[in-house]
């Protein structure tokens, strides 16, 4: 076969074609080369990716966040809510079980290196590898939706007092789970897009689930009596719920392969894998997939003590649901800096660990950390100091009231101080990966499930359930503040010494103190607003306005104060 430019990796010379009407005369093909020869821009660096990404990021996550509003207007925060929203904890789960955590974390590593080291520029490998992924999720998928009442039953206790719930979930889980195979597909595309380095298209194509979603939920709060509770739910409702959400993903994921296709790679199965190289992928991915359980463990421990909690107050908002808007909101700084940050960094520091240069892999993850921090810690301050503001805003609407929304916002202060440890080990455990080590990260994530696992017991068994709940997400917190520690202790190790010379600890210090008094400030300015102007829609989005704007100012004052320098590096790395 003939390649084209479009087709034909770079660095590699086009085929000559034989003759024919196409074809030119040697000398003027050269003479005419010459004259258009242009010389090829260069890859984009880890500042302009991680611009693009973090772009993509922010509008999915704003069209992400108008569809969580929606979705909590129609169903609530309650135990309705908490039936779908286990149904559809479901399939993420089992594809980041099956395979998830492994596209992620393995096979970056793994294709970078196959299109520097084979012939082919890994060509082959990558069709091997996306063949192997798409049967491992048919099958997997398959099986999922055959075994669903067994699949829920590991997240929803099946009792007298809640078989109804029960039943419903599981209706949900059969319309949802085959989401899994979707979720693959994207994972598969987005991994192959980004070991050329293509960052863009995986970033915004969650916007198109988005959207389809916000339809979903306008069209079912706009043309269907919204129900409060399980028993009142139709099965026209159901269908639309089960059969949108399953649609929205299907969207994303087909949208990624014009895309890959414009990257040039064409999927063509090949069964051949046998001595092939994939034998290595399979054996990294062990300790992954490993990593993968021991998350999946503690969050289906978490899903039932919260389920239980739903059971037994269903109108309080006090369980699951709450406690999944809660963490999908706080996800959002995380996922807007951290993630894209670490997207754009991963082919680099495994390039950098591939040829032995671990001083610059250092610097990356010292770099990264930094920026990353100057957002990452005044976004937990302000989820700390003025998160049941927040909650009331967005989710005290419809199906939802303000009393049904305040446990979400005490749940969101309780995750807040979390998300600088989660972040930071993030980005550690990605120094491991660029050694190709999945051993180590296992074990980190063993420690933080046990941790999590016990202190979610000892909440669920002592507290009552109206505030069970928030204090599991303060046991999340506290769970990865101990991880944190382990990780950096033993990547030290790793490394042959610290990130560098002391200047993460001392930005860190000054991103703290900066943040802790810019949240004291804004908390007291909300409340001034709240005393003087009491509550409603506009009085508590001018308390959040004026606690945000005070909490804001006074944090960029006191960090330029004390010289934090990474704050003029917010857009990337350089």
């Amino acid at each position: 076969m003939i390649e084209d430019a479009k087709t034909r990796p770079q660095g590699v010379p086009a085929q000559r074609r034989p003759g024919g009407r196409h074809a030119a005369p040697a000398g003027r093909a050269d003479r005419r080369g010459r004259g258009r020869r242009r010389k090829r821009p260069a890859p984009a660096g880890p500042a302009r990716a991680s611009m693009l990404m973090a772009a993509g990021t922010v509008v999915s996550r704003a069209t992400g966040l108008i569809r969580t509003v929606l979705q909590a207007a129609a169903l609530g925060t309650g135990l309705l809510a908490s039936t779908y929203n286990t149904a559809n904890t479901v399939p993420t789960s089992l594809y980041t079980l099956l395979i998830g955590g492994a596209l992620n974390a393995v096979l970056v590593p793994q294709l970078v290196r196959a299109r520097a080291t084979h012939p082919d520029q890994g060509r082959a490998y990558e069709q091997r590898l996306v063949t192997l992924v798409v049967c491992v999720l048919g099958v997997g998928t398959a099986l999922a939706v055959w075994a669903a009442p067994q699949i829920v039953g590991v997240y929803m206790r099946d009792t007298a007092a809640n078989h109804e719930a029960y039943e419903l979930t599981v209706t949900f889980a059969r319309y949802l789970l085959p989401q899994i195979f979707f979720y693959g597909l994207t994972g598969i595309y987005g991994q192959v897009l980004n070991a050329r380095e293509k960052f863009g298209a995986a970033m915004w194509t969650p916007v198109l689930n988005n959207v389809v979603l916000v339809a979903m939920f306008a069209a079912y709060l706009g043309l269907m009596t919204v129900p409060g509770r399980v028993a009142d739910i139709t099965a026209g409702q159901v269908r639309l719920l089960g059969i949108g959400t399953t649609a929205g993903i299907t969207v994303q994921a087909l949208a990624l392969i014009p895309f890959a296709r414009a990257a040039g790679f064409r999927f063509r199965p090949r069964f051949d894998w046998r001595g092939t190289g994939l034998g290595s992928s399979v054996h990294a991915a062990k300790w992954t997939l490993l990593f993968v359980l021991a998350n999946q463990v503690a969050l289906a421990v978490v899903t039932n003590y919260a389920n239980a909690a739903d059971q037994e107050l269903p109108d309080a908002g006090a369980g699951y649901s709450a406690y999944t808007y809660a963490q999908t909101i706080w996800m959002l700084p995380q996922s807007i800096v951290t993630v894209s940050l670490v997207t754009a960094l991963l082919p680099r520091m495994s390039r950098a660990a591939a040829q032995g240069r671990v001083a610059d892999l250092r610097a990356d993850l010292s770099r990264a950390l930094r920026v990353s921090g100057a957002v990452i810690v005044p976004a937990a301050f302000f989820f700390l100091a003025l998160g049941p503001l927040l909650a009331v805003l967005l989710f005290a609407h419809g199906a939802a009231d303000a009393a049904t929304a305040r446990p979400l916002g005490h749940m969101l202060q309780a995750f807040g101080p979390g998300l600088i440890p989660f972040s930071a080990q993030y980005l550690l455990l990605r120094g491991f990966y660029a050694f190709e080590d999945t051993r180590t990260p296992f074990f980190m994530a063993a420690w933080v499930a046990v941790v999590n696992i016990a202190l979610a017991t000892a909440c669920h068994v002592l507290l009552p359930a109206r505030w069970s709940v928030t204090a599991m997400a303060g046991a999340y917190t506290l769970s990865y503040v101990i991880g944190l520690l382990v990780t950096a202790r033993l990547l030290r190790r790793r490394v042959g010494g610290r990130l560098d010379d002391g200047t993460l600890r001392r930005t860190y210090a000054k991103l703290l103190i900066a943040a802790g008094l810019g949240a004291a400030l804004g908390w007291a300015a909300a409340h001034a607003c709240t005393a003087c102007l009491g509550t409603g829609t506009w009085p508590t989005a001018l308390a959040l306005a004026a606690g945000t704007v005070t909490l804001a100012a006074a944090y960029l004052a006191t960090a330029r104060l004390l010289r934090v320098a990474e704050l003029r590096r917010l857009p990337g790395l350089r």
